[in-house]
């Protein structure tokens, strides 16, 4: 049976989880193969998964990932649904996804099971190095399914964001004993979260997994107000904390007090968005900070602070082993070394209405033209909002979804201007976007961080680089600084 980690083998570095799969399992096993901590994003890899199936499995991989997953019935269910042999052709649409609801029946859920088993699966294969999985607390349905998949395929971290976590501990507990376990799910219109039940037995169907490991869990916060409140009991208690500032890629939290914005139209943040370090130390819990640490310096003061270490999303991002579309990564090092890059901390963007990173690249949904020409479609549904209808039953809706849709579900109209379908704007950039018949394929939106200095130290002529690289760069500031003689 494999043990969690001790605290003396906790990694000093994180490689942040990027969404959708631009930290696929190749970037989270390649940081876990130099003993830091590799990280695949859980979000939406159930359609990843149909995708790549449908695109052929290129090199076989995820044929040998659903070859290990402990029910073998579901596994050549999927595959006899959604594997084509050489690939769709071009002018060929993906399947549809199916969504998640709340309804516990829903065939989703054993989708997101699997797809998230896979994906831990061939992040750990080859090697001992410690794996981890983000998922975001906004994406609510999803969170129970695929956390149990990433427990089968032994995952050894869990980190979530985007929301309170307080749930996760507690959950990450039963799964990893194949316990049933009863969730939250926030409902529109109700005072009280909706409860959603979840039984493993229900995707093991008999089969006996072996013994499961439970991770640890490290819940991403912007201040230590938060930390606070989830340390306070045993069950929303996290093993850590990754502390993220808003200079990181994607999402991030909006700034304290009245949202005001600055001469781009961006969040103003203080000094009270600024975390006390000390505060976060006193807790007692190990915890990284992230958003603008890129480089060995940075990581010697987050150590000399009292961190375990850094968490880094940019740079990884755009190395070779990345699952971001090559070129778009190049054009996002190109334009960042010509200083010709705006990246964005956009309010309007997101559905879930946090400010989102946007690099402003041409041909992506950060070009007006580009974003006018576009339908407004909302068939993944992922940053979708379950609400109580009229009738009493649920229904969801999303504020980047077809105008005259939301507002017939009793969505505001001024709710939806500016907001941008992340969820297939995000799958074009990992080269899977969908086709749509006269349209073409869905463009790309690409997020990364507000600071990317750290290419001009890694690679100055423009040049791709690894993750090795990276390691071995940021590896320096491990070392004390020497004193001035």
């Amino acid at each position: 049976m494999r043990t969690v980690r001790t605290t003396a083998e906790l990694p000093w570095l994180i490689q942040g989880g990027m969404g959708v799969g631009v930290s696929g399992w190749r970037l989270a096993r390649a940081v876990a193969r130099t003993g830091q901590l590799g990280v695949v994003s859980g979000t939406a890899l159930d359609t990843l998964l149909i995708r790549v199936l449908q695109s052929g499995d290129p090199g076989g991989h995820l044929r040998r990932a659903l070859a290990a997953f402990p029910v073998p019935g579901t596994a050549e269910a999927v595959l006899d649904r959604y594997f084509v042999e050489g690939g769709i052709g071009a002018g060929e649409l993906y399947a549809a996804t199916p969504l998640l609801t709340v309804d516990p029946a829903s065939p989703a859920r054993e989708l997101t099971v699997v797809a998230n088993f896979c994906e831990v699966w061939l992040a750990r294969e080859g090697h001992g190095g410690p794996v981890g999985v983000n998922y975001l607390e906004k994406v609510q349905l999803a969170t129970v399914p695929a956390m149990f998949g990433a427990i089968l395929a032994g995952v050894d971290y869990v980190l979530v964001g985007a929301g309170v976590p307080g749930q996760i501990p507690g959950i990450a507990r039963a799964l990893a004993r194949c316990e049933p376990v009863t969730a939250r799910v926030d409902v529109e219109g109700d005072d009280r979260p909706h409860e959603l039940g979840f039984d493993p037995a229900s995707v093991l169907r008999g089969a006996d997994p072996g013994p499961l490991c439970r991770p640890r869990v490290l819940a991403i916060v912007s201040l230590p107000a938060l930390a606070t409140y989830l340390n306070r009991d045993e069950e929303t208690r996290p093993d850590g904390f990754v502390v993220e500032g808003h200079l990181a890629g994607g999402h991030s939290a909006p700034p304290r007090g009245p949202m005001r914005l600055d001469e781009q139209g961006d969040p103003r943040y203080g000094p009270r968005d600024t975390p006390d370090l000390a505060r976060m130390a006193a807790l007692g819990l190990p915890f990284w900070i992230a958003g603008g640490q890129c480089g060995p310096e940075r990581l010697r003061e987050a150590r000399a602070a009292g961190a375990a270490g850094v968490q880094l999303g940019s740079v990884f991002a755009l190395c070779e082993e990345s699952g971001m579309a090559e070129g778009l990564r190049r054009q996002v090092v190109e334009r960042e070394l010509a200083r010709e890059l705006t990246v964005r901390n956009d309010p309007a963007a997101s559905p879930t209405s946090f400010p989102f990173k946007v690099a402003d690249l041409p041909d992506t949904l950060a070009d007006p033209e580009t974003r006018a020409g576009r339908a407004r479609v909302c068939d993944l549904g992922y940053l979708r909002t379950p609400y109580r209808t009229e009738r009493g039953d649920i229904d969801y809706r999303c504020p980047a979804e077809p105008l005259t849709a939301y507002v017939r579900k009793g969505g505001a109209a001024e709710r939806t201007e500016g907001r941008q379908c992340l969820c297939n704007g995000l799958m074009s950039a990992v080269g899977f976007g969908q086709r749509r018949p006269r349209r073409g394929v869905e463009p790309p939106v690409v997020t990364i961080g507000q600071d990317l200095g750290f290419l001009r130290e890694i690679a100055p002529d423009g040049g791709p680089y690894d993750v090795e690289t990276v390691v071995r760069w940021l590896s320096a500031g491990l070392v004390p600084q020497a004193a001035p003689v």
